[in-house]
């Protein structure tokens, strides 16, 4: 039977989909437009499953403050190209609104997740490219701020006990540029520890030292390196002639918790290390 092409344009606004693929699925459904809207959804199900095995690195970072909470969202795709794309960049906003709207819940990630699962397969058809939500990340306090690097590939958010926010801005700016993994040393874990000590043994070991000086050079470079990645123990990105520790007991302030995010982390693929730029952005 012959498509209408007023059929056709119908369809392809209300699915985003090529002009060729949707006059096909109508032909396939005799014209008739729900049945293939529906077809087109199992098909897009099956076309979404053969993409899920690409990494998707690529993507943005939002976040929104609602009350006293402050919301976080990772949405990855493939190409960067796509990380800029209108369709994308409406999709992840939609994720972020909704996160908001269900902050209350305990496992918010999987609320998302299948919430917006449909609206998902649905960008994945349309555009070609996986995308994942990879995570969706909640901040409480009620002196708190966060914030976002101009490329939306990193972010950070802080929450005071005590103090302003525009301390909590400074240091979620310091906290995005110099990456630490907990807050103070005694946060790290037993693990963490063993790992680098038995790195520093190994670098140390073919000294010709004596055992007591070869013990005092392992425990000098693993208190430095507990130090590095414990926040109040960094020198201050804006002023490296003090630590967080001492910027925060000038300004009567104290940290309650922190976050982190950065697009693509912990994937196993070569990135580019954004905090340069934050360091920069901080220090002009």
């Amino acid at each position: 039977m012959a498509i209408k092409a007023a059929d056709v344009k119908n369809l392809r606004e209300k699915t985003g989909l090529g002009m060729m693929e949707c006059k096909k699925a109508l032909e396939e459904a005799g014209g008739n437009l729900e049945e293939a809207i529906t077809n087109l959804r199992k098909s897009s199900v099956l076309k979404a499953e053969k993409k899920a095995s690409r990494t998707a690195v690529e993507g943005i970072i939002l976040s929104k403050k609602i009350d006293s909470d402050t919301l976080f969202v990772e949405v990855n795709c493939e190409t960067d190209f796509v990380a800029k794309d209108e369709s994308f960049l409406e999709f992840c906003q939609q994720i972020l609104n909704f996160a908001c709207d269900n902050r209350s819940f305990d496992n918010i990630f999987e609320k998302v997740c299948n919430g917006m699962e449909e609206q998902r397969m649905s960008l994945v058809q349309k555009i070609g490219e996986n995308i994942v939500i990879r995570k969706v990340v909640k901040l409480s306090g009620n002196i708190s701020e966060f914030y976002i690097h101009s490329n939306k590939k990193i972010a950070s958010g802080v929450s005071l006990k005590k103090g302003n926010e525009e301390i909590a801005k400074e240091i979620a700016m310091h906290v995005a540029a110099s990456n630490p993994l907990v807050l103070s040393p005694e946060h790290l874990g037993e693990d963490y520890i063993q790992k680098e000590r038995e790195i520093f043994k190994s670098q140390v070991e073919k000294e010709n030292k004596s055992p007591e000086i070869l013990e005092k050079m392992i425990e000098g470079k693993l208190n430095k390196q507990l130090s590095d990645v414990s926040l109040l123990k960094q020198p201050f990105v804006k002023d490296p002639s003090i630590k967080i520790e001492n910027y925060l007991s000038q300004a009567d302030a104290e940290i309650e918790s922190f976050v982190r995010l950065e697009v693509g982390e912990g994937i196993e693929v070569e990135k580019k290390d954004f905090a340069e730029e934050v360091k920069s952005q901080l220090e002009s």
